[in-house]
């Protein structure tokens, strides 16, 4: 394996490139410390170490530290690994590690999510956001599930008075324009036509 290319990536990092494909990004002293340089061969041992284990410890160290600082769906941890160039079959290691001890749990945030969002966003706003944030709409249909069992419901009535009288609407003075806007500005935070109706017509 010939070491072809060593780009710098910032003051610490850089990318290196084995054969003319990119291989895995290395600290300058991991450079040092592997005798790695460009137009130098790189024996299968060191390539072997690096990849099964100098890698893979870095990037379970990277989720450690990510998830210390706040929870992450498994989608937007994957997203943060990705962006330190990790492979996809380290990216696997890291995310099965910090699952084995229950880190990330997809549920467990959907249901932090939601409980924290109930009294300020709709449910169909709350389901976007977490769709967008990678959890499945198994898991938040579950999640809503077990909450209403629970005797816990969004209350979009009051939740669209509230945002009405932020909005100074009047709906008994209100022109048909002003309640053409409050309509859509109610319909893009996800309330249902049902309960938007019931507040300005």
């Amino acid at each position: 394996m010939m070491i072809t290319q060593i780009t710098e990536l910032d003051k610490k990092r850089s990318k290196v490139y084995i054969d003319g494909q990119f291989a895995f990004v290395l600290y300058k002293g991991e450079l040092r410390l592997y005798h790695i340089a460009e137009g130098k061969e790189l024996a299968e041992e060191v390539y072997y170490e690096i990849v099964h284990s100098v890698l893979p410890k870095r990037a379970k160290l990277r989720a450690m530290n990510l998830l210390k600082a706040r929870e992450y769906t498994e989608k937007r941890l994957r997203d943060k690994l990705k962006e330190g160039l990790y492979s996809n079959e380290i990216i696997d290691e890291a995310i099965t590690y910090v699952k084995n001890f229950r880190y990330i749990d997809d549920e467990r945030y959907a249901r932090q999510y939601i409980e924290y969002q109930l009294d300020f966003r709709s449910k169909k706003r709350i389901e976007t956001d977490l769709l967008g944030k990678g959890v499945s709409k198994d898991i938040i249909d579950k999640i809503f599930e077990q909450l209403s069992e629970e005797g816990i419901q969004p209350d979009e009535s009051l939740m669209i008075v509230q945002l009405l009288q932020k909005r100074h609407f009047d709906k008994e003075n209100a022109t048909l324009q002003e309640k053409q806007k409050t309509y859509a500005f109610l319909t893009r935070k996800g309330f249902s036509h049902e309960s938007i109706q019931k507040a300005i017509l």
